[in-house]
């Protein structure tokens, strides 16, 4: 599952899937049972981005899984089994798998699966109307009219300005790594260079009522820091 913002995985033998995922910058939690994976989704406080998930599980089916993740959460997931047969993939993705990937496969397609997945989920959420409108103490951030306001205060941003604000702001306190960023906002579309992802937060910052509201974390990219409840 990719956890807290976050991966996990489904078994022991995960393990190594769940290192080779956290070397990408996901938070992993790994799971090695069916039960194990449903109870850490299911429990107070717990916050899931996607779920990696195997179907062959010692204690539960997986699909029987799957099917429990979509009733019970919002979390997509992502089927990563040897189980390559066109029944297989039809039924996984019937009973609501994001996507269905194929052992053996390489870690790159699957983190880029992942990221496809990620993106999908999150304009569906604002499509549909889900947290469009972001706060961050007194600053707002409208998505669907793309504005953003301090006390009645327009500020003025460019495009990419303001999709790297809302990228951070939907989920304060995470930190999003510089790979994350310029995939979620630039979507590698080779329009940046090294200095592309600086000039924009100093230029973000620079508009900000709060400068500090976003936070570089050293050697991994930035985050924004959660105002103070007052």
């Amino acid at each position: 599952m990719i956890e807290e913002r976050g991966v996990g995985g489904r078994s022991a033998r995960s393990a190594g899937q769940c290192r080779r995922v956290t070397r990408h910058g996901f938070g992993v939690r790994h799971a090695r049972t069916g039960g194990e994976a449903l109870q850490a989704l299911t429990s107070e406080g717990a916050e899931f981005d996607l779920v990696l998930l195997g179907l062959d599980l010692v204690d539960m089916d997986g699909f029987e899984v799957c099917g429990e993740i979509r009733k019970r959460t919002g979390a997509p997931v992502i089927i990563v089994t040897a189980r390559g047969d066109v029944r297989s993939r039809i039924h996984g993705l019937n009973l609501g798998a994001a996507d269905y990937v194929v052992k053996p496969y390489d870690t790159g397609e699957l983190i880029a699966r992942i990221r496809a997945v990620s993106r999908r989920t999150v304009s569906k959420d604002i499509v549909e109307g889900v947290r469009t409108v972001l706060y961050l103490g007194s600053l707002i951030i409208d998505l669907p009219s793309r504005q953003v306001s301090v006390d009645n205060s327009f500020i003025r941003l460019t495009p990419k300005e303001f999709d790297l604000l809302a990228l951070l702001a939907g989920r304060p306190g995470v930190v999003f790594t510089r790979e994350q960023i310029m995939d979620g906002v630039w979507h590698n579309s080779g329009a940046w260079t090294g200095n592309t992802l600086g000039t924009h937060i100093s230029s973000l910052r620079a508009k900000l009522p709060v400068p500090a509201l976003i936070e570089a974390v050293r050697g991994v990219g930035y985050r924004i820091v959660p105002p103070a409840e007052g």
